[in-house]
């Protein structure tokens, strides 16, 4: 197997893994309150961005790219 070219930096790598961890436990957090709190689907369904976000930092520090 070819060795892997990367286009970011250890430490982008580390910055994107530290804001996809941030965001995942920040989007967690925000889901448990919403639903103890009883809210709405649609403020559930926003829930969607930051665990979005999340995902894509955490791939991207994954995968270097």
């Amino acid at each position: 197997m070819a060795d892997q070219i990367t286009n970011m930096t250890s430490g982008g790598r580390r910055r994107r893994l530290l804001m996809g961890v941030i965001m995942l436990v920040g989007s967690a957090a925000l889901g448990v309150t919403l639903v103890a709190g009883s809210a709405s689907r649609a403020w559930r369904l926003a829930l969607f961005l930051p665990l979005w976000a999340a995902g894509l930092g955490l791939l991207q520090a994954r995968e270097c790219t």
